[in-house]
This record gives C-alpha cells, sequence and structure tokens, in this order.
C-alpha cells in the first residue's frame, strides 16, 4: 500500500460520544493509515475532554484544533487548510469506517485519474430487524442514496484549493456537501463513487427531530440562489415535499380569512383541503412505519407543524439570502 496518494483525515464534532466510535473504528483499519488525523473541535463553549485515547495507535498521528461552534462547513475547512497531502478524506464523527476501509480506500485513490476531484465512500445505515423502521430511521437510511455526502467523503486538497473549500453560509450539516460537490465539478473535476464502505448508525433522536430539520429549507433556499433552480437535478438531490406543504399552508391561511369575510363554504372547501394534505402527509409516513402508538401519535403531530414550518424556513431563506453570489474557483 506504500504507493498509494498519502491522505489525511479531517473529523469535525461537536463532543458527542459517537466520537470515540468512530476514532476505534479508523484506528482498526489497516492497511493504508493516514498521514494525519484532524479533529475539529467545534463545540461552542468546550467543557471536558473529546475522547482522542479512542484513537489507539493513531494517537500519534492526531491533532486538534477548535473553531468555536462556526458550524460544519467552517470546522472542515479549517481542517484540510492545515493539510499537506494530496488528498483530504472527510469523515462525520458518528461514521465507523470498516477494518477494509483504508486499504479500499488505497485503491480509490489509487485509481482516481488525474482530473478526479473526489471519491465517495460507499454508506451503510443498519436498521432494526425485528420491525420496521421508523421516520428517523428511514431518513437516516436515505443516506446510502445520497451524492457526495461528506460523511465519507475524499476530496483531491487541490481540488478543495481550488473552489476555495466549503461555503461557510452553509451553517449546518446540510446542503454544504452538495454545494461543494457542484462547484468542484464547475471548477472542471469530476466525482466518482468508490468502492469502500462506511456505517452509519442511526443516533438517538427525540420525537421533535422532523420539525427541527425543516431548518434545511432556508439552505434550500441558499442553493437555488446559488446554482439555478435545477441544481435539484444536478447536486441528486431529492426534491422533497416543499410543494405541497406550500400548498397545504395556503389553505390553513385561507379558510380562516374566508370564514372571516363571511365566506363559509369557501372556508370549509379550503379547510377541508387542509386537512386532506394534512393526513395525506400523516399517512405517507406512518404506513411503512412500526405503527406504534408513540410512532402514531408522533407523525401525526409533527405532520400538522411541519408544512407551515417549512414554508417559514423557505421565506426566511429567501430573504436572508437574496444577494447571496456563488464562491468563485481560483484562477
Amino acid at each position: 500500500m506504500t504507493d498509494a496518494p498519502a491522505y489525511s483525515v479531517v473529523i469535525p464534532t461537536i463532543g458527542r460520544p459517537c466520537l470515540a466510535d468512530c476514532l476505534r473504528a479508523l484506528a482498526a483499519a489497516g492497511g493504508h493509515p493516514p498521514e494525519e488525523v484532524v479533529v475539529i473541535d467545534d463545540r461552542p463553549d468546550p467543557t471536558g475532554a473529546l475522547p482522542l485515547e479512542a484513537a489507539g495507535e493513531l494517537r500519534e498521528r492526531l491533532r486538534t484544533l477548535r473553531t468555536g461552534g462556526r458550524g460544519p462547513a467552517a470546522a472542515r475547512n479549517a481542517g484540510w487548510r492545515t493539510v499537506r497531502t494530496p488528498w483530504t478524506v472527510f469523515l462525520d464523527d458518528d461514521v465507523q469506517v470498516l477494518p477494509d476501509w483504508s486499504r479500499r480506500l488505497a485503491d480509490d485513490l489509487g485509481a482516481a485519474a488525474a482530473r478526479t476531484g473526489g471519491i465517495q465512500g460507499r454508506l451503510y445505515v443498519p436498521l432494526p430487524e425485528d420491525r420496521r423502521p421508523t421516520d428517523w430511521e428511514r431518513g437516516t437510511a436515505g443516506l446510502e442514496h445520497a451524492a457526495w455526502a461528506t460523511a465519507d467523503m475524499a476530496y483531491r486538497t487541490a481540488a478543495l484549493t481550488d473552489v476555495q473549500g466549503f461555503d461557510e453560509r452553509f451553517g449546518r450539516a446540510f446542503r454544504e456537501d452538495a454545494d461543494l460537490a457542484l462547484r468542484v465539478c464547475e471548477a472542471g473535476w469530476s466525482l466518482h463513487r468508490g468502492g469502500r464502505t462506511t456505517r452509519h448508525p442511526v443516533r438517538a433522536a427525540d420525537p421533535w427531530v422532523s420539525v427541527r430539520a425543516q431548518r434545511g429549507n432556508a439552505d434550500d433556499a441558499l442553493m437555488t440562489r446559488l446554482h439555478g433552480p435545477d441544481w435539484w437535478a444536478r447536486a441528486r438531490a431529492p426534491r422533497g415535499r416543499l410543494p405541497r406543504h406550500a400548498l397545504v399552508t395556503a389553505m390553513a391561511l385561507t379558510a380562516p380569512a374566508l370564514a372571516l369575510t363571511g365566506r363559509r363554504r369557501a372556508a370549509g372547501i379550503a379547510g377541508a383541503l387542509w386537512a386532506l394534505g394534512t393526513a395525506e402527509f400523516a399517512l405517507a409516513r406512518i404506513k411503512p412505519g412500526p405503527r406504534t402508538p408513540r410512532e402514531i401519535t408522533t407523525m401525526i403531530a409533527t405532520s400538522v407543524v411541519i408544512p407551515p414550518l417549512a414554508v417559514r424556513h423557505w421565506l426566511d431563506g429567501l430573504i436572508r439570502h437574496r444577494r447571496a453570489t456563488p464562491l468563485r474557483s481560483t484562477p
């Protein structure tokens, strides 16, 4: 494996316990170890030590940086800009590479053409075997088909330099990877899917996680501003339900307005359309799941709240990013 290109691993973290499992798995992947591992501590107010001892023999090659809670895009930028290897591999702190990962990564990097800018790892999301997955678990499993996810993504460091790395206007772990991939391709590099596999467990989440996830609609608005309305297809991203959410929200606002003006029949129709749209959304999420009382209750409650919040965050993104311009490649 000594003839394979050298690489560094960059892992942003907010101090979650899963970092220990990530480092432990990386240390166990023998064959072509990284030149160094850069852990970016992005906790706004770090308290307590990170579990760096889990890196085992890689501990001597590990160093840390602090970015003070600026988000994963800024954390990854801080990491890759300090490496000196031809390749930078981004891992999330909640993944676990498989034992043959480094050997397969060496094959991926060794086979890369001169203008190959990035090579994605294949993600595997383990789901329960004794029941149907929940809505949250199915959403996480969608990462198996995601394009250019930085949960395991190797970029040629020169390509990152060419496009100025991640756009730090994406403050959450959402769409910053798609934005980077589009800019890398626009700069004349190519992206490919490799042969290595990384395990991505489903992390624990409370019932309202899907509601908080609607903040990503603001990032979708930023993507449209930066890359045009066809970015979905070019980034191989699922279109989502925003148009339906907008229609359901419009009915929810129209019904009481019509009632106040005395147009009761029209108000009833609008209210019925809102109820039908909300019921369709809830059933679409309930049907494939475990259908436990807790899951059903959660799906009904969140299906009422999600459409207006999705529209609100999308409108907020349109306003906040109305003057946003794309990052340009370096000359």
